[in-house]
């Protein structure tokens, strides 16, 4: 059966001077207008078409890819905010709304929000809110300390940023966990870096572990290597200065160096390290 708001395959079997329609089962015959129609189109062709409610709440189908499905989290850029609500650019000619008692924060003209797309039952339209809460699990059964993730970074707050994992559960990025530049509605790769007895999902950014540190150990002797068997990078330097060269954090940096420092492959002084 044919539904709104996801990719259906669907058979041609009209066409018109202003597109083709399709059949969507229950759903009836659905237009696709005539500027998203393939030139080889015939009736009885099968066609990949995204269905969505056109603006006098009637289904009608596109070849175009908007930038969510139903059931996905995105950013997207206001465009509008007028009584019913903020409407977002999502790629479609019908911009998609979020009702204002779907707003976390009031949304305004011009700026992004991390929003969760669904169907709204009632109305049968899709729409989007940025309660993500409303509908996304933060409980972190089945999840693997280390496991890899996919993160979308939908806030900021005082203790780190919140993110989407896998289009699925909501976690926490700790602000000491963050070395690098974070903003609202950036991808990232992460990891689950523990499940709390609540069942809230901890995340971090790098690995941890001792096979990380050996990797890491490796990098920073190659780096002496390169620069004549010397690194002003040392004790004193700032996070950012390590993170710019390793991409690790100070800890772990520190690390690593420790364990060099006990084989003996380096001499550590107060402005430098040097390679034995």
């Amino acid at each position: 059966m044919a539904e709104i708001g996801i990719f259906n395959t669907l058979h041609v079997t009209k066409q018109v001077a202003f597109g083709v329609y399709l059949d969507a089962g229950e759903l009836g015959e659905v237009l696709l207008p005539r500027l998203d129609v393939p030139d080889d189109c015939k009736v009885g062709s099968e066609l990949e078409v995204f269905l969505y409610m056109d603006s006098e709440d009637r289904p009608i189908a596109t070849t175009r890819r908007p930038r969510a499905q139903r059931g996905q989290c995105v950013s997207l850029q206001v465009v509008q905010v007028n009584h019913a609500g903020a409407f977002l650019d999502w790629g479609l000619p019908k911009d998609l709304l979020v009702p204002f008692g779907e707003q976390r924060v009031p949304m305004r003209e011009g700026q992004s929000y991390v929003v969760y797309v669904y169907l709204d039952k009632p109305s049968g339209r899709l729409v989007a809110t940025s309660r993500l809460d409303t509908w996304l699990n933060e409980d972190g059964t089945g999840f693997e300390p280390m496991q890899q993730v996919n993160l979308l970074i939908y806030a900021r707050t005082d203790m780190g940023f919140k993110a989407v994992i896998n289009q699925t559960h909501l976690g926490l990025i700790f602000k000491t966990e963050v070395l690098q530049p974070l903003r609202v509605g950036q991808k990232v790769k992460g990891y689950i870096r523990r499940v709390r007895e609540d069942g809230r999902i901890d995340l971090c950014l790098q690995l941890q572990g001792q096979e990380v540190r050996d990797e890491l150990s490796e990098q920073i002797l190659e780096h002496l290597r390169d620069n004549n068997g010397v690194s002003s990078l040392c004790d004193r330097s700032t996070p950012e200065e390590i993170f710019a060269v390793y991409k690790v954090s100070k800890g772990n940096y520190k690390k690593a160096v420790g364990a060099l420092l006990k084989k003996k492959l380096i001499v550590v002084e107060p402005h430098q390290i040097r390679l034995v």
